[in-house]
């Protein structure tokens, strides 16, 4: 089968290697599709995304769709349709029984974090666990349906929010992420969306998606005490000043990129003076289930697919992803098997 493996900074290469065998408990697909994530981009230019050093040959990818090839109990279908919840959680915590997510000792397709590394959905044939299958609704493509895991992230920036929701919310950030949670909260029936980003391409694809306003950062202003809910999701430091400044007195900021691993300079005064929420938000639980199905109903979200790249032009996909005047979500297309 044909696998992309990263060996370090700018070296990547599609390889063969042997389709692997599915034990109790596993299922073989057969990828279609598969999201560009910034962390992909990290580990593929910078051969490390944050501490997680690649250490080995590593396959990225975890936002992905696929067909079911064999399942050894049966209880899957020959040709299903899936996409993949990409992690295995951890031991349980007693005091966040509802957030597996953060419990320790999980891991997530597609990441260095262990050693031996989590090998992700990058190749022509994946093993996952049978609990992270989900069956695809009637009329979901496989294309849209690597929107899933990403969008089950917005989802979650959503859930951390709480009961903010319904008035007025910013978008800082008009990536992937900050459009897939522009299109969330619009289907959620925010009655104003405003997005802000230092692209005007960007803007275009948050408009499109159905932003009611939207700021071009460093030439238009942006209203300060403004927005109960903002949402940042660039994860540059001025950006997160910034939605400090934007957000209404006892206002939410929920971060949703993820920011660098040191020293940053923000300035957070109106964090005090305006007793504003500043909260976090990591990956998702169970939003990618509630993903799908905000997919299969709203088909328009699937624009931000802006690139579908075969597997055999990998390195060129991922220079698109990485130019955000460029594109949206880039996708990796393997090739439907034939015969």
């Amino acid at each position: 089968m044909k696998t992309l493996l990263i060996h370090g900074a700018e070296d990547m290469r599609l390889e063969d290697r042997a389709v692997p065998e599915p034990g109790d408990g596993e299922v073989l697909l057969r990828v279609r599709f598969v999201g560009i994530c910034g962390s992909d981009l990290h580990y593929y230019f910078h051969g490390r995304n944050g501490e997680n050093l690649i250490r080995e040959p590593f396959t990225p990818g975890h936002e992905l769709s696929a067909t079911v090839v064999t399942d050894p109990s049966g209880e899957w279908t020959v040709g299903t349709p899936v996409t993949v919840h990409p992690a295995r959680f951890g031991e349980p915590v007693e005091e966040i029984p509802s957030h597996p997510h953060l419990w320790p000792g999980g891991d997530y397709l597609g990441s260095a974090a262990t050693v031996p590394h989590r090998q992700g959905g990058a190749a022509e044939y994946l093993i996952v666990d049978k609990h992270m299958l989900r069956a695809l609704p009637a009329g979901l493509s496989l294309r849209d349906a690597a929107l899933a895991e990403p969008l089950g992230v917005a989802l979650h920036a959503l859930t951390v929010a709480g009961e903010q929701l319904g008035g007025r919310a910013l978008v800082l950030g008009a990536g992937p992420v900050g459009l897939l949670v522009v299109a969330a909260l619009v289907a959620r029936g925010v009655e104003h969306v405003a997005v802000g980003d230092i692209q005007t391409p960007a803007l275009d694809r948050a408009r499109g998606l159905g932003a009611h306003e939207t700021f071009l950062i460093g030439t238009d202003e942006i209203p300060t005490s403004s927005f109960p809910l903002v949402f940042e999701c660039s994860a540059a430091p001025a950006s997160l000043s910034q939605a400090v400044t934007s957000a209404t007195r006892a206002g939410v900021v929920v971060q949703v990129g993820m920011l660098a691993d040191a020293p940053i300079s923000v300035n957070l005064a109106a964090l005090v003076s305006k007793e504003v929420q500043l909260r976090g938000s990591f990956r998702f639980s169970t939003e990618i289930d509630d993903a799908i199905e905000l997919l299969a109903a709203e088909p328009a979200i699937g624009q931000v697919v802006t690139h579908v790249v075969p597997a055999a032009e990998a390195e060129s996909a991922f220079g698109i992803a990485k130019d955000s005047a460029a594109s949206g979500k880039v996708l990796i297309e393997f090739e439907e098997p034939t015969g």
